[in-house]
């Protein structure tokens, strides 16, 4: 345990943090640059001896549990709570979940692309960020309760369009059964989370295919380069996928575009226009 440099990194980050920031009123006399060690300690659920004592470098080896809780009341980022367990002396084990919290550089970056449908999905296939167009290709996950925006759940358990599956893309059945091999891969990394646990649980008890695909233990997806929408108001939109890793919060984003000049690059651009407007959220 690295006391000194322990303490001057919660002082810094600390410091940091307004009180706007945590939902704290300023008040008329703050003369601290960021949040109190009061305020730290409250948020942290410990008291403000231990915390001041931390700060000054004189305190006892802190748990894994309040340095849990000193990294969500200073609002670290996963490379600052992984610093804060090697300065306490206590390595950071797995993260305790798929991240759902996108960089808001990704989101900018899907939001500028007018001729790209695209979103970001966790570890588990929740979509978790689009843009416009693909809120109109697919369905505006806006209007959907977080359950339902899970693409490997709707895969094998969601409402069909015209006996189809999946928004009645051409490659259902291939993207389900790779949905299901990235979905092992993620219960091993998670192995402790208890989302991920129930959502294979539930997968496996209602699904048959799901059950006979888990039972393989494939884990080596073969990526799918190009797919067809089929649209209920523009009809068929056939387009290239690409496919983006963020490796440091383990999503995946994905972007759907058409050939410009086809049919189905005409389909994509009045979906741009149309938006979700004459479509609502299917039932």
């Amino acid at each position: 345990m690295n006391r000194q440099e322990l303490a001057g990194f919660l002082r810094g980050r600390r410091e940091r943090v307004t009180p706007a920031d945590v939902g704290l009123p300023a008040g008329p006399r703050r003369r601290t640059p960021g949040l109190r060690r009061e305020e730290v300690a409250q948020l942290a659920y410990i008291s403000t001896e231990y915390y001041a004592r931390l700060e000054q470098g004189r305190a006892p080896h802190p748990s894994r549990e309040v340095l849990a809780q000193l990294a969500r009341a200073l609002r670290l980022s996963d490379a600052e709570r992984d610093h804060l367990h090697h300065l306490a002396g206590a390595p950071p084990g797995p993260p305790p979940g798929p991240s759902r919290e996108v960089r808001g550089s990704i989101v900018d970056l899907i939001e500028r692309l007018p001729d790209a449908a695209a979103l970001v999905v966790s570890a588990t296939y929740e979509v978790i960020a689009w843009n416009a167009l693909a809120a109109a290709l697919m369905e505006d996950f806006s209007g959907l309760p977080r359950r339902d925006r899970n693409l490997v759940r709707r895969a094998f358990l969601g409402p069909h369009r015209d006996g189809r599956r999946l928004y009645g893309v051409s490659d259902a059945e291939a993207f389900a059964r790779t949905a299901a091999q990235h979905l092992r891969a993620t219960a091993a990394r998670y192995p402790d989370d208890a989302e991920v646990q129930d959502l294979v649980r539930e997968l496996r008890t209602s699904s048959e295919d799901f059950a006979h695909l888990w039972a393989t233990h494939e884990i080596s997806p073969r990526p799918t380069l190009c797919k067809t929408f089929h649209h209920p108001l523009v009809g068929p939109v056939a387009v290239n996928c690409d496919v983006l890793d963020i490796t440091d919060r383990d999503q995946r984003v994905f972007f759907y575009t058409a050939t410009p000049g086809t049919p189905s690059g005409e389909a994509l651009r009045l979906l741009s226009v149309v938006g979700t407007q004459r479509m609502g959220v299917p039932s």
